[in-house]
C-alpha cells in the first residue's frame, strides 16, 4: 500500500468568524492510501484551538509510513487499533488516515462505505448552512446568499438574542445556535427562553467544555435540547455526556475518524443521546466521509465544503440540505 500526503490552503468564500477567532483560508491535509489499482481519500485540517497544523500531521504520518505501507488485507477496525499506538498524540492525523483507509477498503470491497456497513440512506437527516460571527446586516446578506431549510448561527457576542430576532425577520427556516463556550450558566437558560420563542432546535456547547457542574445545571433546567461538542471529543467522554447534555455532536477529526466516530454514536444512541456529526472548513473530502454516517444521525452539520471559494475534490452534493451521493463506491472521492 502506498501512503501520499497533499497539502492544501483551502480558500473560503467570505471571512469566516466564531467566538474565538476569524479565518480567510483553511490549511488541509489530504491522505491518500493506493492498492492495487484503488485509491481512497481522507482529510484533516488544522486547528489553532487544539494546536494542530498540517505539517505536524504530515511529519507524525510519515513516522510510521513503514507501518502503514506495510499493511494487507485488514479490517478499518483492526488497522485503526494498530494505528492508533502511534497517532493517539494525533488525532486529526489518524481521522485522515482511517477516512483514506475506509475509503480504500469499501471501494476494493465494491460498494460504497454505507453499503458495506449495511445502512440505508432513505431517512437521512437534512444538513444545516453554517453563519458565522459578523455585523447583523453582513449575517443578513450570507443567508439571503443561500437560502437553506436549516442555519446553525455562530453566537457568544453581546448582541446574541438581537442577532437571532434580525434573523428571524428574513426566514422560517430552523435555526440551530452554536455559542462555542461562550456564555455562562444564567445566560444559558435565559437564553434559551428566548431562543426557544424565536425558532431555534437546539443550542451547542454554550459553555466551557470542562465545566461539569455547569453542563448539569443548564441540563436541568434548560427549555431547549444541550447538544456537546467541545466536551465531547473521544469515545471515553461519550458516557461523561450522559445526564449532563440531551445530545453530542462528534467531529471526525476529533476522535480519530470514522472509525471511533461510529463507535461513539453507537454508544450515545444507546444513552438515549441524540446523535450529530460535525464539520470543520474542509473539502468534500472530509464532508464526503461524513455523510456515509447520515443513516445514524438526528442532526448533522456538514456544509463545510459549501463554505469555500474554491474546492479541491467532487464527491458528495447538497442541495437545499439534502445529500446525494456520487456514483463511486467507498466515500465517492475525486481529487480535481
Amino acid at each position: 500500500m502506498e501512503l501520499i500526503l497533499r497539502e492544501f490552503n483551502l480558500k473560503l468564500k467570505h471571512t469566516f468568524t466564531i467566538s474565538r477567532e476569524s479565518i480567510d483560508f483553511q490549511p488541509s491535509l489530504i491522505v491518500e492510501l493506493k492498492e492495487d489499482g484503488f485509491s481512497g481519500f481522507g482529510e484533516a485540517t488544522s486547528n489553532p484551538y487544539y494546536h494542530i497544523t498540517v505539517p505536524m500531521m504530515m511529519e507524525d504520518l510519515e513516522k510510521i509510513r513503514p507501518i502503514i505501507e506495510a499493511t494487507e488485507g485488514e479490517t478499518p477496525e483492526v488497522f485503526w487499533t494498530k494505528i492508533h499506538s502511534y497517532l493517539k498524540d494525533d488525532m486529526f492525523a489518524l481521522c485522515a488516515l482511517d477516512m483514506a483507509y475506509n475509503d480504500l477498503y469499501a471501494r476494493k470491497k465494491g460498494k460504497k462505505l454505507y453499503d458495506l456497513w449495511g445502512f440505508t440512506i432513505e431517512k437521512n437527516p437534512l444538513t444545516d448552512y453554517t453563519i458565522g460571527i459578523a455585523s447583523i446586516d453582513k449575517m443578513v446578506s450570507k443567508m439571503k446568499e443561500l437560502p437553506w431549510p436549516i442555519y446553525k448561527i455562530k453566537l457568544g457576542t453581546k448582541e446574541d438574542i438581537a442577532i437571532i430576532k434580525e434573523l428571524r425577520k428574513h426566514t422560517d427556516a430552523i435555526f440551530r445556535v452554536d455559542a462555542n463556550c461562550g456564555w455562562g450558566v444564567e445566560e444559558t437558560i435565559n437564553n434559551a427562553v428566548e431562543l426557544k420563542k424565536l425558532g431555534v432546535e437546539f443550542i451547542e456547547q454554550p459553555m466551557k467544555s470542562d465545566n461539569w457542574e455547569a453542563h448539569a445545571e443548564v441540563f436541568k433546567h434548560s427549555v431547549l435540547p444541550i447538544i456537546a461538542d467541545e466536551s465531547c471529543i473521544i469515545e471515553e467522554d461519550v458516557a461523561k455526556c450522559h445526564n449532563h447534555f440531551h445530545g453530542v455532536n462528534v467531529k471526525l477529526v476529533k476522535c480519530g475518524g470514522l472509525t471511533p466516530g461510529k463507535r461513539m454514536i453507537q454508544e450515545a444512541k444507546q444513552l438515549g443521546l441524540k446523535t450529530m456529526v460535525g464539520c470543520m472548513t474542509e473539502s468534500t473530502v472530509g464532508i464526503s466521509a461524513i455523510a456515509h454516517l447520515l443513516p445514524l444521525l438526528d442532526y448533522v452539520d456538514m456544509d463545510g465544503a459549501l463554505l469555500l471559494a474554491e474546492d479541491i475534490a467532487t464527491g458528495i452534493k447538497i442541495n437545499y440540505g439534502k445529500v446525494s451521493y456520487s456514483e463511486l463506491n467507498g466515500t465517492g472521492v475525486t481529487l480535481i
